[in-house]
This record gives structure tokens, C-alpha cells and sequence, in this order.
């Protein structure tokens, strides 16, 4: 398993926070967002999702990764 922080900009609810976590869990990844950061913390397994696939699913929901 892999660990990686990612800078998020566009959060400001907990909507913003369930969308993010919600679209890494379709992807088989675990998110955990801190708001006040604006980041997200991912565990994810290498081998069944890429790092771009990650960040594309967070784009897709409306947000930027920086």
C-alpha cells in the first residue's frame, strides 16, 4: 500500500469533503481530507489504481490538485 498527500484547491464543506472521499473509494482508494489544509491524504494499492487515475477522480469532481 501507498500513502500520498495531495494539495486540493476549490474545498470549503463537508460536501467538498464526502464528494472527494467518495470518488477514491469507487476507486478502490482510502481518502482522508482535511479541510483546513485543503489537502487529501490517500492510501491506495499501486498495482489497481495509479496516481493520475487518483487525481483525475478529483478533478472530475470539480476540484484542482496542485
Amino acid at each position: 500500500m501507498s500513502n500520498v498527500t495531495l494539495k486540493v484547491e476549490g474545498m470549503s464543506c463537508n460536501h467538498c469533503v464526502n464528494s472527494v472521499e467518495g470518488a477514491l473509494k469507487n476507486l478502490g482508494a482510502v481518502g482522508k481530507v482535511d479541510l483546513a489544509a485543503k489537502s487529501v491524504t490517500v492510501e491506495f494499492d499501486e498495482s489497481k489504481v495509479s496516481l493520475n487515475a487518483i487525481k483525475e477522480a478529483i478533478e472530475d469532481q470539480g476540484y484542482d490538485v496542485v
